[in-house]
């Protein structure tokens, strides 16, 4: 690997990490998970630099943290633009920010698939586990899974909710298109 690429790809990863930072400080937000929580208190350390300036100039509409979404396209585009000045043919900017949105919501939709996945492993060896983050798993995974129980009870003893939610979401990841050249 050339030392633009190992470059690209170190900026590309912490970007991506951060991403998945504010996205998940913007799910806890959206279910009103409780901020005293260590791991949101570090969620929020590390995302506010970012984010407090942002909200000065950018504000919610209703329950949503614009500045938040904002902060995360503009990442996103970010990683996506610099990416491309590595292409041989590089990308429209049209099929830059269109890039940029699919990532987005595949970032979404792989944090979703992995917390469904880390909440079953939860419940077959942490049924008394008193981590921090157990709480946190339970409330980010319930809007997606509670609507899928309410159709698909548990029976006999068996969820089937979180298998269901992960074919669907799999589902989604894999109509989302990948290729804009």
């Amino acid at each position: 690997m050339n030392t633009s690429g190992a470059f690209s790809y170190l900026v590309g990863t912490l970007i991506d990490l951060y991403i998945t930072a504010v996205m998940l400080r913007l799910l806890l937000q959206w279910v009103r998970a409780d901020f005293y929580n260590p791991v949101c208190q570090f969620l929020v350390l590390i995302t506010n630099p970012l984010l407090v300036p942002l909200r000065r100039v950018i504000p919610a509409i209703g329950r949503l943290d614009t500045a938040s979404v904002v902060l995360m396209l503009g990442l996103e585009i970010l990683g996506v633009w610099l990416i491309n000045q590595l292409l041989t043919s590089p990308m429209t900017t049209q099929a830059m920010l269109l890039f940029a949105v699919v990532k987005l919501i595949l970032t979404l939709l792989w944090t979703y698939f992995f917390l469904i996945i880390v909440l079953v492993i939860l419940s077959w060896v942490g049924q008394r586990a008193r981590h921090p983050i157990v709480p946190l798993i339970v409330q980010l995974t319930d809007p997606v899974l509670a609507p899928i129980r309410r159709v698909i009870p548990v029976m006999g003893g068996f969820d089937l909710a979180p298998l269901v939610a992960l074919i669907a979401i799999r589902f989604l990841i894999v109509l989302l298109p990948t290729s804009f050249h």
